[in-house]
């Protein structure tokens, strides 16, 4: 399995995420199989690509990358059967996901790795029912796939070290940065960061404490433009001085124990969705999705840019 090159790509399941994957093997000059069931899937994935190139033009293309290196086959078993590295994006729902798989592990190319974009549910559980459960592992992205790099890397009970292995550089390959997670937990580690943010956020709106726009500006203009660059624990670092974390522990460290925060989510009733939903409206009534999804895009561009040039370690595998 080490030696096994990683060249023909399939993407199951063409949503938001499995289109984001797309574009991306795309654009780093990869062939690219991609299927979906449902009817209309095909002229989807197309235009979400139209729409994705111009910002992965920006980014910068890998030598050979094109579109017209994608071809669509309904057919999962055909869809699999020649691919080396395969990326599953079905609905988020445990039994949906471990049937799919278990029917991707039977047709594929018993070398080939089989990664889950699953953004909460474990390995151990979604490759239960696979013959080889040792190549399936949890690949989970963060939208736009195109252009975010992180990924988060699980593997279950049985999966095989070396798969992790091999995925961890292909995604590196891809210019992405893989994050291998050394223990399995719903949610793994990103979401269940945005998740304790999200809970928080609809408490304030439910309890009249602040807007949608409020709060999205107090992450834009605040902790949100420190914590692209350094993250929560190393931006608390500066925050204690020249005695850095220990400072930082010692000062604000009984806080901690103050009830400010509610982690439990509030009840999502009509009320609060009305609330939440209206705001996000007020927020965007003079731009499209489109527009707003462009705006991201070339935001995120400049922004990596930005990010290795103040800190070099985020294009390697390395630390400071």
């Amino acid at each position: 399995m080490n030696n096994h090159s990683i060249q023909k790509i399939t993407v199951v399941g063409t949503g938001v995420i499995g289109n984001g994957w797309i574009a991306r093997f795309l654009s780093q000059g990869y062939d690219v199989v991609a299927t979906d069931p449902a009817p209309g899937a095909e002229s989807r994935v197309k235009n979400a690509l139209g729409k994705a190139w111009p910002a992965l033009e920006k980014a910068g293309l890998a030598k050979g990358a094109s579109k017209d290196k994608l071809t669509f086959e309904p057919n999962l078993e055909k869809a699999v059967a020649n691919a080396d590295f395969i990326q599953e994006n079905a609905p988020e729902r445990e039994d949906i996901k471990r049937s799919l798989l278990a029917q991707i592990d039977q047709y594929a190319n018993p070398v080939a790795i089989i990664a889950s974009s699953t953004s909460g549910l474990m390995p151990s559980s979604l490759q239960s029912d696979c013959t080889r459960p040792e190549r399936i592992i949890v690949a989970h992205p963060f939208n736009p796939v195109y252009l975010i790099p992180l990924v988060e890397l699980v593997g279950g009970k049985k999966t095989s070290p070396k798969v992790i292995q091999r995925a961890e550089q292909f995604y590196h390959s891809i210019k992405m940065k893989p994050l291998v997670i050394s223990n399995e937990i719903e949610g793994h580690v990103a979401d269940r960061l945005m998740e304790a943010i999200w809970r928080e956020s609809l408490h304030l709106v439910n309890d009249g404490v602040a807007t949608t726009e409020e709060i999205d500006a107090a992450i834009v203009y605040g902790p949100g433009l420190r914590w692209a660059l350094m993250g929560p624990f190393l931006t608390l670092h500066l925050a204690g001085g020249e005695q850095g974390m220990k400072h930082m522990l010692e000062q604000f460290g009984p806080a901690l124990k103050l009830p400010w925060t509610k982690l439990v989510a509030p009840e999502l009733t009509e009320e609060l969705s009305n609330k939440v939903i209206d705001g996000c409206e007020q927020q965007t009534k003079d731009h499209t999705i489109t527009d707003l999804e462009k705006r991201r895009d070339d935001f995120l561009i400049e922004l990596q840019q930005l990010l290795s040039k103040y800190w070099p370690a985020a294009n390697l595998n390395g630390r400071l």
